[in-house]
């Protein structure tokens, strides 16, 4: 066929889709698989992923469907929301962190105050453990005694004395428990204290040690 004709046979084309089709239909037009134009009142799978225009009766452009995104720019923009997500909480903790603190040396105090608490809760349990071994040590001897003296050692004197070893085991955990829990504050007040230097821009001047009741 005459290249000549082309031009006039896609106008008449267009118009005959756009005579047929009643109000309500739709017309397309997309690129094929071949890079060629095609007004069409359907479309295929293939080709709406492409993108395309729809066209009114008249045959402008009312709508332009953008081509589906790739896989590449689906990551890029989940990477993105990700990221903006990221940032929000961000903002959002650090906004509940200057609600707390002013400056990176109140974090520091509240530091010390936290695991001094500590400290002295398990200081009284460690005094509570030294009077329970004195009390231990007493009832061993009474019944090292009575084996000595071959009598039979009584229940009540054995179930004490396991009854003691129990709660000195119990608060050797609580111990511990409460050591990880000073090193589980430490850890977030020093997160915490590093970036309240970063939003506030001020710097601690305070020793993140605890001082000992002595100094």
């Amino acid at each position: 066929m005459n290249d000549l004709f082309k031009p006039a046979i896609l106008t008449s084309t267009l118009a005959l889709l756009l005579v047929t089709a009643s109000a309500s239909a739709s017309i397309y037009r997309y690129i094929d698989e071949n890079g060629q134009v095609v007004i069409s009142n359907t479309i295929p799978q293939a080709a709406s992923k492409r993108g395309y225009d729809i066209l009114n009766n008249k045959g402008r452009v009312i709508e332009t469907v953008d081509p589906a995104p790739t896989a590449e720019e689906i990551a890029a923009r989940e990477s993105k929301k990700r990221e903006e997500e990221m940032q929000a909480q961000q903002l959002e903790l650090d906004r509940k962190l200057l609600e707390r603190f002013r400056h990176p040396d109140d974090a520091v105090r509240a530091l010390h105050r936290q695991i001094g608490a500590l400290r002295e809760l398990s200081g009284l349990k460690r005094r509570n453990i030294s009077i329970i071994e004195n009390q231990l040590d007493t009832e061993q001897a009474r019944a090292a005694d009575l084996e000595r003296a071959g009598r039979e050692i009584p229940q009540a004197t054995l179930k004490k004395i396991r009854r003691l070893e129990t709660s000195i085991d119990e608060l050797e955990r609580e111990i511990r428990a409460q050591q990880a829990e000073i090193d589980a504050v430490k850890r977030q007040f020093i997160t915490d204290i590093e970036r309240l230097e970063v939003i506030t821009g001020k710097s601690r001047t305070l020793p993140l040690e605890v001082p000992s009741e002595s100094d």
